[in-house]
């Protein structure tokens, strides 16, 4: 809290008195001042224990930051690294990540299923990236997650003769490049689902092993060629879009045997062939959202009839664009019907047990309707009656915090600001419905 709000308050109250010169000196203190001066009393406070600094803190002060701004046209090699969770709703428990490698001088992008996050498949991710390329790497950019910052993955990044690099903390614009393709190729391409194990990953390997090769050799992107600030004014001037394959062969900087190697490959690639791929591992993809704790998913990969998926594309953007992984599951749009409660006979009852016993168990509510009803309640009840107790002390409580603010604060004081209206329900439904309230 500010002084000027708190030392009004206590000195208004008798619990601070102040002369002119030192109210004066406190007034003009900066908090760095004051963080300077308190250190001893919160240390004190801690019960003598200083913070403990962060196990890979130290292999963070090793690897230098480096910003947007400060890429000033590296030759191609120079990737940006981050990491894609395919977690769904929930990040708990274990599900597959992308690895994606975004070169800053070409935006040549790789994608690599890790199924765990864990240092040593770190690694091995960044080894087969290294092979996908069309040139040699020369330095990798990280963000400051901890599955990047540690001994193994920067030493040994350091021992393949690379550049180790790293953003600011909280700066996504830093990695504006990788950050970029995370959404039109990985989100685009797989959308939101939870995918977890082994296939999973294969499944998500089959998908980028096409789609590599259909966004690198035949799709168009721009790149930034340079950025002016007029005041508030942004000006940002790109390159003519043209697919990375074009921006590897132009380049001086690369060999002549990688931009040959690079010539076959586009030769031998068939982009619709690519595009069949893409869509059949899709639809494997989205078959395992879909049926994801319900039952296994056939292991008979899908194959893909060429010609017939030739022949739909003719027609195929009538529809829009249909992906199976970006299929949403079905929710009910009608309101649930009420269902009647097995308390709902009782409930006067057990409001009564709680009224004149309000510190009584729900356990021990189960044991005076099992003595009352014992044709009609057994243990297998119990958490129907736990979220009935619940409910209805929730509404207690609400009632007393209620209470209890209209006598700190009269009603005459709040002409001009009223009360707020009820606060929302947040118990459980079904039981305040089998309780009646």
């Amino acid at each position: 809290m500010r002084p000027l709000t708190l030392l009004p308050a206590l000195e208004r109250h008798g619990k601070l008195a102040l002369t002119a010169e030192l109210r004066a000196l406190l007034l003009a203190v900066s908090p760095a001042s004051i963080d300077r001066l308190m250190s001893q009393v919160r240390l004190v406070a801690r019960g003598g224990r200083r913070r403990r600094a962060g196990f890979s803190s130290a292999v963070r002060r090793s690897v230098p930051v480096r910003t947007f701004g400060d890429w000033n046209d590296p030759p191609p090699g120079f990737v940006e690294v981050d990491f894609v969770a395919h977690a769904g709703t929930t990040a708990a428990g274990s599900f597959v990540q992308t690895m994606v490698l975004t070169d800053i001088a070409t935006g040549w992008t790789e994608c690599v299923p890790v199924v765990v996050r864990n240092g040593g498949l770190v690694i091995e991710a960044l080894a087969a990236a290294r092979e996908l390329f069309p040139f040699p790497l020369r330095g990798v950019d990280f963000d400051n997650d901890g599955a990047f910052m540690n001994d193994p993955v920067v030493d040994w990044c350091r021992a393949q003769g690379w550049e180790v690099t790293r953003s600011r903390a909280y700066r996504k614009n830093d990695q504006a490049w990788v950050e970029q393709k995370n959404g039109s190729i990985v989100r685009r391409l797989v959308g939101y689902g939870r995918f977890e194990g082994m296939a999973a990953a294969q499944a998500l390997a089959r998908l980028y092993a096409a789609a590599r090769l259909h966004t690198n050799l035949f799709q168009p992107s721009f790149k930034l060629k340079e950025k002016k600030r007029i005041g508030a004014r942004v000006i940002k001037r790109y390159h003519p879009p043209v697919p990375p394959m074009d921006r590897v062969l132009t380049h001086a900087q690369v060999a002549d045997e990688d931009k040959a190697r690079l010539r076959q490959l586009h030769a031998r690639a068939d982009p619709v062939a690519l595009l069949g791929e893409i869509r059949a591992a899709q639809v494997e993809l989205g078959e395992r959202v879909d049926r994801r704790g319900t039952e296994p998913v056939p292991p008979q990969p899908i194959i893909v009839d060429l010609d017939r998926f030739a022949a739909s594309l003719k027609t195929a953007w009538r529809h829009g664009e249909r992906r199976s992984t970006h299929r949403r599951p079905y929710r009910r749009r009608k309101p649930a019907p009420k269902r009647p409660s097995i308390l709902d006979e009782v409930q006067d009852q057990i409001c009564a047990w709680l009224d004149g016993e309000p510190t009584i168990s729900a356990l021990e509510v189960l044991r005076r309707l099992t003595l009352t009803h014992p044709d009609r309640f057994s243990d297998r009840h119990l958490r129907t009656v736990q979220r009935a107790v619940k409910a209805w002390r929730g509404q207690q409580a609400r009632r007393i915090i209620t209470e209890s603010a209209a006598v700190i604060v009269p009603r005459s004081d709040l002409a001009d600001h009223a009360l707020p209206g009820p606060m929302p329900d947040t118990g459980d439904h079904r039981a305040v419905a089998a309780m009646g309230f």
